[in-house]
């Protein structure tokens, strides 16, 4: 070869560099914007913005990039260490099969994971419906009146349901009645729950000992967790009887055949949807469902999908009620709830529209047939049976067999539930087979047994009137709306799942850069291992030796969370940010109880905080102290310090966000931190802004005590239309030893005996490997390359809007975080146009809102994320730049105040065919200034009335006439 070599190997190697891929901007691109911003560089830039006091002087200690490749077979690795046995251990966690057409479709598919929570409902039609669908699927097979658009897990909504009751409840008592044979982690829950609101559980015998005591409510399982069909309607009088309100934790499979909880009097029915359809994933995430009587609707906690209709008239759906009244309520609020289970509550939608009524009562025949024959085979062969009644579970008296019995299905890679009182249980579910159920028969009888499946079938009764007494059989219909009667074909029901994408905007379509919300790149590389058997299909309870892999790459990746955050410990067990805010909360309470200072009480919190820190600090009954900000949008340190020190005898927590709310970093942070401590409280900082932080600082370092990690935000798991989320704590080492265990499943290095504040060990443990893998292809530069790029959009936004719209708040350099507010107010005053006409207006121009007005009323917060081009930035400023030239024609009269195309706000195809009575063009309307013909995004409604939607609140699916 003449001449040298002009690339090496590892230079042609860097074609597979996934951190080019993840950021947006170019390199070229980056000396664009800083030359806009006025930056020198990126360190330039991140010297003016981040204070030096808590500026990191040495790098993250996480090693370099991986490839995709090099980091998804790292991944494999671990995931085959897990071992995917066959369980029965049920306890609410059952094998199911997820419908393929569901599974690539949805699950699999960016366009309903990447959405956002439906806030703006003209461009959220689709998962609107599919929720919608979930509430009906709900009410139907519950029986009670109205159902919300689901909960986290089936243990914090029976936790939800009790502060219902007692809310809902004029009796004086705190006292509340828990049957002793609920699930095991669900009592968990309710003993961190209650002892925090100040409630007394009594546990015991509901049937017997319930009217004993005066309490504000019950709670049963129905079947209970040893598998009986409990005998509903007697305690259901009895506690009403007492005025007290009584809540069914139900099986939604087993509601197909047993006569519904509602039908029979219950007040809160609550449970998993997971069985439809949604895979066990060690845990989550998982859609719990929660029913409440019509007189409940205004105090039930979570999101509620109701039907209203646009300004021509025609059917929409919104979002309905209290959805976001912790925003409003704040410590008044009834839960600090913010994540749904969106995602997972429309795949359990979609497993009831795919299968219908017909084909549901199938499965669950079949389910409850297999139970039958394995009742009969082994009561045939001596083994006795501790309940005579079944829905899929049964529990076996083994005696002094049941090691025996437990350690041969073990070597079988088969899983029984190991209980108390020398007994097993062993639950079925559709993805058992007939094979399954003679190697059942072979570990615990042993081989030569004798028995046929075939004869047992036979044998059998045809009605199961053996193992559901008369009076529990189901003879109520069920999803008799047309919906659940139609897309019963692949072909169908493909198309129906593609007509609700094409109506919802996600990140498949443009930016959404919704402020304090990171909607950034989900990968697919991260994506691809969360439907891997050996991450979906474990049980949350499997024994230890079969999840070695799970809890390997759990571990590393809380030894990351560790050094990126600066914190000593870290507990992955909350499943989402408000869970996190609880859970940390929680540590601090017993922390300050351990010291002999559980009297401390008083949370201080910047009148600037998401609304969800003080209605958490109000489940942990902490009067919440509100400190005002001064005109930068800053905490007020002397008013901060004033009341820290009026309250130095009760102070508990500092609930503060960082960068703030207002999108800046305080430059007086590092001083905050210093007088909480000075006066014996503990500091919270809210991680919803950590996208600004990672790399560059760690909230751990810098005097908080106490951090929950948006993973749905900063660490890429996607938002999913509303959720899944998972907010995992990190703690100082003081606070390690308060973290969350659980009862069934020990914690690894977490305190045993410390209750849970979620159902599973670890919280939604099958999306921890999307934040896994994110780091490892990102390594400690990439992650701090793509804060300084988060940053330097943010800024480069802020300085191009400017010149147009007021930016209410900059840092003490005159930079923005990762995030900026523009206000609207005095736009408002001079035009008449509102920052909600902005927000409906972007959709026409192709994008998503801006989050609006919080936490300013009348603004709007931008957060464009690292993942944004520079292409994409350009386009989305220069549609905010094309309104405000909009909002100038309006307030100088080229158009009228109340026909212009802001007000009219979003245009759909409809209005196209229609009569055209407007003063602009309809190319104005539809194609305005940089919106291309064969890129444009179509809303499918017109403006959504809200007001309309609650005062007339429907929320079971209308007739499908009303879609066309």
């Amino acid at each position: 070869m003449k001449g040298s070599v002009p690339y090496s190997l590892q230079t042609l190697e860097q074609h597979d560099d996934f951190v080019r891929r993840h950021n947006g901007p170019r390199v070229q691109d980056v000396e664009h914007m800083l030359s806009t911003i006025g930056a020198d560089s990126l360190d330039d830039l991140v010297n003016q913005t981040v204070p030096k006091k808590i500026l990191s002087d040495q790098g993250l200690a996480l090693g370099g990039a991986c490839s995709e490749q090099e980091a998804l077979s790292a991944l494999k690795a671990m995931a085959d260490q897990n071992i995917v046995a066959t369980s029965y251990i049920g306890m609410g966690y059952y094998d199911t099969v997820v419908p393929p057409v569901i599974l690539r479709n949805v699950l699999e598919n960016p366009g309903w994971y990447t959405a956002y929570t439906p806030y703006q409902p003209e461009i959220s039609q689709g998962r609107l419906e599919a929720l919608l669908n979930y509430q009906q699927v709900v009410t139907d097979l519950t029986g009670v009146d109205i159902a919300n658009a689901s909960l986290l897990d089936e243990a914090t909504a029976a936790a939800e349901a009790m502060s219902l009751c007692k809310r809902s409840n004029r009796l004086k008592t705190d006292k509340f009645f828990v049957d002793k044979n609920i699930h095991p982690q669900t009592l968990d829950v309710l003993k961190t729950r209650a002892y925090h609101f100040g409630y007394e559980l009594i546990i015991g015998d509901a049937a017997t000992e319930l009217v004993e005591h005066e309490v504000f409510g019950v709670l049963v399982q129905y079947p209970d967790t040893t598998g009986a069909i409990t005998d509903l309607q007697p305690l259901i009088d009895q506690a009403h009887k007492q005025k007290a309100l009584i809540c069914v934790a139900a099986d939604l499979m087993s509601l197909l055949l047993l006569k519904s909880p509602g039908e029979m009097g219950a007040d809160v029915v609550l449970g998993s949807a997971q069985r439809f359809g949604v895979p066990m994933g060690f845990g989550g995430p998982h859609a719990a469902f929660f029913a409440v009587r019509d007189k409940f609707k205004r105090t039930m906690p979570g999101r509620l999908i109701g039907v209203s209709v646009d300004t021509k008239g025609n059917a929409a759906l919104r979002m309905a009620l209290q959805t976001r009244e912790q925003h409003i309520r704040r410590d008044k609020a009834t839960s600090n709830i913010c994540t749904a289970q969106a995602l997972l509550a429309n795949m359990a939608s979609f497993y009831a529209v795919y299968h219908g009524p017909v084909r549901l009562k199938q499965i669950a025949q079949r389910i409850n047939r297999m139970a039958s024959i394995a009742a009969l085979g082994l009561t045939q062969k001596g083994i006795e049976l501790a309940n005579d009644t079944w829905f899929d579970t049964l529990t076996l008296n083994l005696g002094d067999k049941r090691d025996s019995v437990y350690a041969a299905a073990q070597a079988k890679n088969i899983n029984l539930r190991l209980m108390g009182d020398d007994q097993v249980g062993i639950s079925f579910d559709e993805r058992k087979t007939r094979q399954d159920l003679e190697m059942l028969f072979d570990v615990i009888l042993g081989e030569g047994h004798g028995l046929s499946v075939d004869t047992l079938d036979a044998a059998c009764t045809a009605d199961n009137a053996d193992c559901i007494n008369a009076e529990y059989v189901r003879e109520s219909e069920y999803l008799t709306h047309a919906v659940f009667n139609t897309y019963h074909s692949e072909t169908e029901m493909l198309r129906y799942l593609k007509r609700l994408e094409n109506k919802d905007f996600s990140l498949t379509h443009g930016m959404i850069p919704l402020g304090s919300c990171t909607m950034k790149l989900n990968a697919t590389s991260e994506m691809l291992p969360v439907t891997w058997p050996e991450f979906a299909d474990i049980h949350p309870f499997a024994p230890k030796e079969q999840t070695i892999g799970y809890r390997a790459m759990i571990a590393d990746l809380e030894t990351s969370l560790e050094e990126i955050t600066g914190y000593d410990a870290i507990s992955m067990q909350p499943n989402s940010g408000a869970q996190g805010e609880y859970a940390g909360l929680v540590a601090i309470s017993r922390y300050h109880e351990s010291r002999g200072e559980g009297h401390r009480n008083i949370c201080l919190i910047p009148s600037s905080a998401h609304g969800t820190n003080p209605a958490s600090a109000a489940m942990l009954s902490q009067k919440v102290v509100i400190v005002e900000c001064d005109e930068n949008g800053n905490v007020d340190i002397a008013d901060f310090k004033a009341k820290a020190e009026l309250h130095a005898d009760n102070l508990a927590s500092v609930m503060i966000t960082y960068p703030s709310t207002h999108g800046v970093f305080e430059e007086a942070v590092v001083e905050l931190c210093e007088i909480t401590h000075q006066f014996g409280g503990q500091v919270y900082m809210d991680g919803a802004n950590l996208n600004a932080q990672v790399g560059l600082s760690k909230p751990g370092k810098f005097g908080s005590d106490v951090s929950h990690l948006n993973l749905h935000k900063t660490f890429c798991i996607p938002h999913g239309g509303g959720g899944p989320g998972m907010g995992p704590i990190g703690v100082k080492s003081h606070l390690a030893p308060f973290l969350s265990s659980h009862v069934v499943s020990a914690v690894d290095d977490k305190v045993e005996g410390n209750s849970a504040v979620s159902a599973a060990p670890y919280g939604s443990a099958a999306i921890l490997p999307i934040t896994w893998i994110y780091i490892k292809q990102m390594g400690a530069e990439g992650l701090k390359r793509a804060t300084e790029l988060a940053i330097l959009n943010a800024n480069y936004i802020m300085e191009r809007l400017a010149p147009h719209y007021p930016v209410l708040f900059k840092g003490a350099q005159n930079r923005v975080a990762h995030e900026c507010i523009i206000d609207i107010r005095q736009i408002k005053v001079a035009s008449g146009i509102t920052e909600e006409d902005i927000a409906k207006r972007l959709m026409d121009y192709g994008f998503h809102a801006p989050t609006m007005s919080f936490p300013v009323a009348g603004t709007l917060m931008i957060e464009p994320t690292e993942s944004e081009s520079l292409g994409e930035l350009d386009r989305f400023c220069d549609a905010m730049i094309a309104i405000k030239q909009e909002i100038d024609k309006v307030q100088a009269g080229g158009w009228p105040a109340d026909n212009n195309p802001l007000v009219n706000a979003p245009h759909t195809l409809r209005d196209l065919t229609e009569a055209w009575d407007h003063p602009y063009t309809q190319v104005d309307a539809v194609f305005p200034k940089g919106v291309l013909q064969t890129s444009k995004y179509w809303p499918t409604v017109s403006r959504v009335d809200n007001v309309y939607g609650d005062r007339n609140l429907v929320c079971d699916c209308p007739s499908i006439d009303a879609y066309r």
